[in-house]
C-alpha cells in the first residue's frame, strides 16, 4: 500500500495521542480539538499503528497493532494508552512523567509476503515473522537506529520471535514485510 500522511494529519495524530494519555493520567475524558484533516483523510482509513514513548533517549513504552479495522486516529488513541499503561516491560506511566516523554507514531501499510529475505530493504521494510506458534515484529526504523546490516536484521527478527538466528529462511517460516510512515514530536 502506498499511502501518505500529510503534516496536518501527523500533527493531529500526535496531539490526540498526547491528549489521550494526559486525560487518563488526570482521570478525565479526553478533549480533542475537533479538527478534521478533510475528506479522504488517512486518519479515517483502517490502518495498523504503533505508538512509541521515549523518555530522553530511553524507550518508555511501545505497543501496536499490525492491522486494524478501526480508523487510524482511533487505533493511535488506543495504542497510546497501551504504550503508556499496558507495555508489560515497564510500569504504567506516572503523574508528571508524560511531560518528560516524546511520542513517535508508526502508521503501517498492509503486509506483503516476502518469499526471498534477501529482497528486504533495511530502513524501508518492517518485518513480521511467524513460524509455528512463534512470531515477532520489527519496525522499519529499528535496524537503522541499531546500525544493523541486512543479515543482522534478519537474525534479530528471528530472535525477537524466540527462534534461532537464520530461521526466517526455514520452509515453514512465513516472513512478511510492510512499510511505515514514522513521525514524532
Amino acid at each position: 500500500m502506498d499511502f501518505t500522511i500529510n503534516d496536518e494529519e501527523r500533527t493531529l495524530l500526535l496531539a490526540e495521542a498526547r491528549e489521550t494519555i494526559a486525560a487518563k493520567l488526570e482521570n478525565r475524558k479526553p478533549v480533542y480539538s475537533g479538527a478534521s484533516a478533510g475528506a479522504g483523510s488517512a486518519l479515517d482509513k483502517p490502518c495498523g499503528a504503533f505508538v512509541t514513548l521515549h523518555k530522553g533517549k530511553n524507550l518508555r513504552g511501545c505497543i501496536g497493532r499490525m492491522s486494524a479495522s478501526l480508523p487510524l486516529r482511533e487505533t493511535v488513541r488506543a495504542m497510546a494508552l497501551e504504550a503508556a499503561f499496558g507495555d508489560p516491560r515497564f510500569p504504567p506511566l506516572g503523574p508528571g512523567e508524560l511531560e518528560q516523554c516524546s511520542i513517535e507514531i508508526s502508521a503501517l501499510s498492509p503486509m506483503s509476503p516476502c518469499p526471498d529475505p534477501r529482497q528486504v530493504k533495511v530502513g524501508v521494510h518492517g518485518l513480521y515473522l511467524t513460524r509455528g506458534c512463534r512470531s515477532g515484529v520489527l519496525l522499519p526504523q529499528v535496524p537503522v537506529e541499531q546500525g544493523w546490516s541486512l543479515d543482522e536484521y534478519l537474525d534479530y527478527i528471528c530472535v525477537k520471535a524466540g527462534l534461532p538466528a537464520g530461521s526466517c529462511g526455514a520452509p515453514d517460516a512465513e516472513l512478511r514485510t510492510f512499510t511505515a510512515a514514522v513521525f514524532g514530536e
